[in-house]
């Protein structure tokens, strides 16, 4: 079970005990980060569950695919650090991970 560092829009910041195995949208959603609309539920149709991932841990990712690409990066609020967090499954070597909630363009 990873312990993840959540920052929500108000600049509060949070750990999340997540489960391995389910997204990082799910995990924020289903622990009351409300900031995270997760519209479509998490088939990569929308953008509404952006977040920045920290550099550090950007890089210790799978790439984005291109449909994730250009969902994200046609908000108003993309960075390089962007992504969806529907698209990322949680596994334990994800303890520690910092993430940002993003503002939600949709």
């Amino acid at each position: 079970m990873p312990t993840l560092e959540i920052t929500d829009l108000a600049g509060n910041v949070t750990s999340l005990e997540a489960k391995s195995g389910e997204t990082l949208m799910e995990a924020l959603r289903d622990n009351g980060y409300d900031d995270i609309l997760a519209i479509c539920g998490g088939v990569c149709s929308c953008s509404s569950c952006h977040c920045y991932i920290e550099d550090e841990w950007k890089e210790k990712l799978h790439a984005p695919s291109e449909d994730e690409m250009q969902l994200v990066s046609s908000t108003e609020h993309f960075k390089d650090s962007s992504r969806l967090s529907c698209q990322i499954t949680l596994t334990d070597d994800m303890d520690g991970m910092k993430v940002t909630i993003a503002q939600q363009d949709y």
